[in-house]
């Protein structure tokens, strides 16, 4: 199931961190019945957000959230989740964000049976690691970046890897970025603050943006769209629209 929550065009949530809006989804998800350990954590079922709205100087504006998950147990949650318990206030940062009169839009299944290929956008980016060797001078295991150019990246296996962990199967996708986008949005890549940490930084994130075109089976096509595609799937990444659309409200 994917869902829009839609506020009117004459209202916006303004927030600083993209995690405000993750705690606010999650407060809706347990107040419509979802137990804590479903939707937060590292045992979480799948499921995916993306913020919808623009950046100003005065902050960032939100005036959408698309909600989506593949698993049946959240689909059945979702459907009955109320946009008056996506709110969360912050006295950290003096943050609040209210989604409580928004208005509620279910997206159709785009993916017809024994499709095979799905144009796609991202609603939110893509977000892929790059591990990096360890070297004499770093300590143990591998350190970690973020991949901020779609033509250097192995999109297919970076995907599919995920997927295929979530849905203990295999998946087999062939995922190509729009080149000809690439070529005239060389910079596509964006950083997202995430989150403020206890000594005061802030984390981010890098997402990478450009039109997709997703090939394999319909089943793959379906699991790709539902529970979103990359890493940070549950912070606000990786969620996909219909290219035809494009980002809409």
């Amino acid at each position: 199931m994917k869902i829009r929550f839609c506020l009117h065009h004459t209202m916006k949530s303004v927030y600083v961190n993209q995690d405000i809006l993750h705690d606010a989804l999650v407060n809706a998800w347990t107040a419509a019945g979802a137990e804590s350990e479903q939707v937060i954590g590292a045992s979480a079922l799948p499921w995916n957000f993306a913020v919808l709205g623009w950046h100003r100087q005065g902050g960032n504006q939100a005036h959408s959230l698309v909600v989506s998950t593949p698993d049946p147990n959240l689909a059945r949650i979702l459907a009955r989740l109320d946009p008056a318990h996506i709110r969360y206030a912050r006295a950290l940062t003096a943050e609040s964000v209210d989604f409580s009169a928004a208005d509620i839009r279910i997206e159709p299944d785009p993916i017809a049976p024994g499709q095979t290929l799905l144009g796609v956008v991202m609603l939110s980016p893509l977000a892929i690691r790059d591990y990096v060797p360890s070297t004499p001078s770093t300590s143990s295991g591998t350190g970690k970046r973020w991949h901020t150019d779609l033509s250097q990246v192995d999109i297919s296996a970076a995907v599919n890897a995920r997927l295929s962990k979530i849905s203990r199967r295999e998946v087999k996708l062939n995922i190509q970025p729009d080149s000809l986008y690439l070529r005239c949005n060389p910079k596509h890549s964006t950083l997202v603050p995430l989150k403020r940490l206890a000594n005061g930084k802030t984390a981010f994130v890098i997402g990478m943006n450009a039109p997709l075109v997703l090939q394999g089976p319909e089943e793959d096509l379906r699991l790709a769209w539902y529970a979103g595609i990359g890493e940070k799937t549950r912070n606000g990444f990786g969620c996909i629209g219909l290219a035809e659309r494009g980002i809409g409200r």
